[in-house]
């Protein structure tokens, strides 16, 4: 750079020093400096978001309220929570703007339950349910509500079954502004993250989204090396858990076996870089149905929770 360009450089950024956006020096001159935005006091890349599992058995609306105390950024409550709170005379949108109230948000909803079933009758059948969860989901003001091919069939024709989600995708986004992603989990015909991501890729649409858990990453023996090669943009949210060193055998895990972050023997904060290298800027949300929880406090459940999710986000220096 000659002295000239220098001082013309340094003139620049003199007079841009002083503005609100930040600037650095690209291989094509001055560039805007992308701030990332950061959640929890600035300990997280991510919103961290509590499973309502994770605080059974309280109410739905006293859930609501433990996860606002301990400090999360969002819920994802179950679709028999939502319905329930129906039945007994609530008003799905009245707690959406409560959830809002409270500074919490809803990045998906646990799930379309016997969605993508093997025929067509069958699947338009399952559509009067898959309709209503969405527009319980939609009500509270979701983002997303998960897809769960637990129907499918031991041996899934995967074409079928990415069609299928094709048009579950357009009924989300076009009749409710949902948008639905698909899951996995091992004790389900879908049960890696790469015969999830497979389905989506097969839908060839543009809003097919999977919804990666670590849980079942590990037990299914599907690895998470894999999620090295995934654009960020294909992930919904992202559930985790850690895995108890005993039972040591995988056969032996079942969902009961989850553990807090940081207790077990995943590799998380590797994961966490990973995630975070895919470009991934969505949400993270803690998923345990640990029967030992459930007999403490609660509201020390959720808050032990988030502070050893940041404390494994410390260690990534994510």
């Amino acid at each position: 750079m000659n002295r000239r360009k220098f001082i013309n450089l340094s003139t620049i950024a003199g007079a841009v020093s002083v503005a609100p956006t930040t600037y650095v020096l690209g291989e094509n001159g001055l560039l805007k400096d992308k701030k990332e935005k950061r959640f929890q006091k600035g300990a997280s890349p991510w919103p961290v978001c509590l499973d309502t599992a994770t605080i059974r058995p309280a109410s739905l609306k006293d859930k609501v309220k433990i996860a606002a105390k301990a400090g999360y950024d969002a819920i994802e409550p179950w679709d028999g929570e939502l319905q329930e709170y129906e039945a007994k005379g609530g008003n799905l949108k009245d707690l959406g703007k409560e959830i809002k109230d409270l500074g919490l948000f809803v990045p998906s909803v646990i799930g379309l339950w016997n969605s993508l079933p093997p025929t067509q009758e069958l699947f338009d059948k399952s559509l009067v349910d898959t309709r209503n969860r969405m527009r319980m989901a939609a009500d509270i003001g979701a983002h997303h509500i998960q897809t769960i091919p637990d129907t499918a069939g031991d041996n899934f024709n995967q074409k079928w079954v990415a069609s299928r989600y094709r048009d579950i995708i357009e009924i989300g986004l076009k009749e409710f502004n949902i948008h639905p992603a698909l899951v996995f989990v091992k004790y389900q015909p879908v049960k890696t993250m790469g015969q999830a991501m497979g389905i989506a890729l097969d839908t060839n649409h543009p809003k097919a989204m999977i919804i990666p858990d670590t849980y079942h990453m590990y037990i299914s023996e599907g690895g998470f090396e894999g999620l090295k090669l995934i654009n960020g943009d294909a992930i919904a949210i992202f559930q985790f858990s850690d895995v108890p060193a005993s039972p040591a055998a995988i056969a032996d895990l079942g969902d009961k076996d989850r553990v807090f972050p940081g207790d077990g023997i995943l590799p998380l904060p590797q994961i966490f870089k990973d995630l975070k290298a895919t470009g991934f800027k969505g949400c993270i949300s803690l998923e345990l149905y640990n029967p030992e929880y459930y007999k403490q406090d609660l509201q020390k459940v959720a808050e032990t929770g988030l502070r050893k999710t940041l404390e494994v986000l410390k260690k990534a220096g994510v």
